[in-house]
């Protein structure tokens, strides 16, 4: 079982740990961390991003693109550990903590179905960038999580996004922001 701290507003931990089930279920604010992976297009010099299809397996946006990686941050661990054990796992990247850039924090909340479920989805995210090469045809997925990744031209991708495209699972609010951190880091 995994189990996850209970934050309040501002992502600080009150002391109460709940099942991850438990915490989808009625909806209570958690800790997860998101890696954005950014690069310039060799060819064209515009911004991209790597997004993960996720596994049609998952109880939650089967088969959507979603972050780079991202994932929970287990009770009792802090964001930049937890970032950077989810880049490995998801992606095989083995990055430290100086490879990531924390560029800011972020607080959503949303509500869906799934296998005729309802899903509250309450989470404060820490959101990190990782600027290093990578080459998407050497990453060792995780095949229970990711089911491919792909490179996505940032410019083309956000009014998809701001949209609510279903095809992807992000935070419009979110990749929005992202964008002035791909302009300031790339």
């Amino acid at each position: 079982m995994e189990y996850l701290d209970i934050v309040d507003e501002n992502g600080i931990p009150t002391g109460r740990a709940e099942e991850r089930t438990k915490v989808h279920a009625e909806g209570l604010r958690h800790r997860t961390a998101h890696v954005w992976i950014g690069r310039k297009d060799p060819e064209t010099g515009r911004l991209q991003v790597i997004m993960q299809k996720r596994s049609r397996q998952k109880d939650s946006y089967p088969g959507c693109y979603d972050i780079s990686s991202a994932g929970h941050v287990p009770a009792g661990m802090d964001y930049l550990p937890s970032a950077l054990r989810e880049l490995k796992e998801e992606l095989g990247i083995e990055a430290e903590a100086a490879d990531l850039h924390f560029i800011f924090y972020h607080s959503e909340y949303c509500e869906d179905v799934f296998y005729g479920r309802p899903f509250y989805n309450a989470e404060y995210s820490a959101v990190y960038l990782y600027t290093k090469p990578v080459d998407i045809e050497t990453l060792a997925l995780q095949k229970e999580e990711v089911e491919e990744v792909r490179w996505f031209d940032y410019e083309e991708t956000l009014p998809a996004v701001l949209l609510g495209d279903r095809k992807y699972c992000l935070n419009a609010d979110e990749f929005r922001q992202l964008g002035k951190y791909l302009k300031e880091y790339l």
